[in-house]
């Protein structure tokens, strides 16, 4: 006991003062609590009693300090300057539409018009409604002029306009695709107008072979009303192609054929049946007769919100075929079967990754 070393009171103290540990240091603070006096007297109380920390406010948390107030002042200026931006950029599109200061080209395709206001319309069927999944747009070229060639289907022609914001939205380089369509289109009041305003023009070699040697993605459905207006039971068949004179025009144009093909776009409108009479009168191809229409009125026209994906297959090449090669019958029926063997092999391939018609 002669060697043992004495601890003077004083020290303990001042350790306690610092950081009472473990159960001590909390009955130490119990003890130090104002308006009681505990062993170390009135002033070990004060210090215990400091709150730690940053000041708190008693609703909003931490107290703000003039950074974070300088912070929430940026963004909402910021906004503030978002919102002019935008009023003052949709000031200056009417301004323009109503004194005709905008372009469009001598098929009447109005490109202002189709970013601002067409695609602004049609995206949400594409991304909320349809919920579009859109695969291989990459192998649509950069530059220079493509041919697209997807399959039809659907009765009322919407997988055109979703190929169209597919690939307006998703290309890497902001490409435009310029649709062939059918004479019907261009017969239709007010639907013609957005037609040719949107870039579309009539399905003819001489039109489609001017947009591809202008450098244009031009995209066209050679299945055209046989694939559209086919009964419900033969979904996902591919109708004949016709005579292959998109090959023929591509061949000319010395452009690649990109294949592509959609699905979901047949369940939108099961049709099970076609009033032909009917369709006779009203001078149109087919009179659909759905599970929804014509028995609901105009509610039966509401599609189906089945879940679609658009594949843009490999591209093939016709750059390297002599200029007479347009005018070989047998190279074009080849082509032909070629890029329609491609599109029917895609489309069982994504109707078996497919979980399910609407998810």
């Amino acid at each position: 006991m002669a060697d043992a070393k004495v601890i003077p009171f004083d020290d303990d103290r001042s350790r306690a003062r610092r950081r009472p540990p473990g159960r001590a240091g909390r009955d130490a603070a119990v003890r130090a609590l104002p308006g009681q006096q505990g062993p170390e007297g009135p002033a070990f109380a004060s210090e215990a009693a400091e709150p730690v920390g940053e000041p708190q406010d008693a609703q909003t948390g931490p107290a703000a300090g003039p950074e974070s107030t300088e912070a929430a002042g940026a963004v909402a200026g910021e906004r503030g300057r978002g919102w002019e931006r935008r009023l003052a950029g949709g000031l200056a599109f009417l301004r323009r539409r109503v004194t005709g200061e905008y372009e469009v080209d001598e098929f009447g395709y109005d490109k202002e018009l189709t970013d601002q206001v067409l695609m602004s319309l049609v995206r949400p069927l594409a991304e909320k409604y349809f919920r579009v999944e859109v695969k291989g747009v990459e192998n649509i070229p950069s530059d220079g002029g493509a041919l697209v060639v997807a399959n039809h289907s659907g009765t009322l022609p919407l997988d055109g306009l979703m190929m169209q914001v597919a690939v307006h939205d998703h290309h890497p380089a902001g490409r435009h695709l310029r649709l062939l369509a059918a004479d019907l289109v261009f017969m239709l009041p007010v639907i013609n107008e957005l037609a040719r305003k949107a870039g579309h023009t009539l399905a003819c070699a001489e039109d489609a072979e001017r947009l591809l040697q202008a450098g244009e993605i031009v995209g066209v459905m050679p299945e055209g009303f046989k694939g559209i207006g086919k009964p419900f039971s033969e979904r996902y068949k591919l109708q004949r192609f016709g005579r292959g004179g998109f090959v023929s025009t591509a061949l000319r144009a010395g452009v690649p054929i990109v294949p592509c093909s959609i699905v979901g776009a047949e369940e939108i409108y099961p049709m099970l049946g076609n009033a032909k009479t009917l369709a006779r009168v009203l001078g149109i191809p087919y009179f659909p007769i759905t599970p929804t229409f014509p028995w609901l009125g105009p509610l039966g026209a509401v599609p189906l919100p089945t879940k679609w994906t658009i594949q843009f297959g490999e591209p093939i090449a016709t750059d390297g075929y002599p200029p007479e090669a347009a005018e070989d019958p047998m190279l074009m029926f080849n082509l032909t079967d070629q890029v329609r063997e491609q599109i029917q092999h895609t489309l069982y391939k994504l109707l078996v990754q497919r979980r399910s018609v609407f998810f």
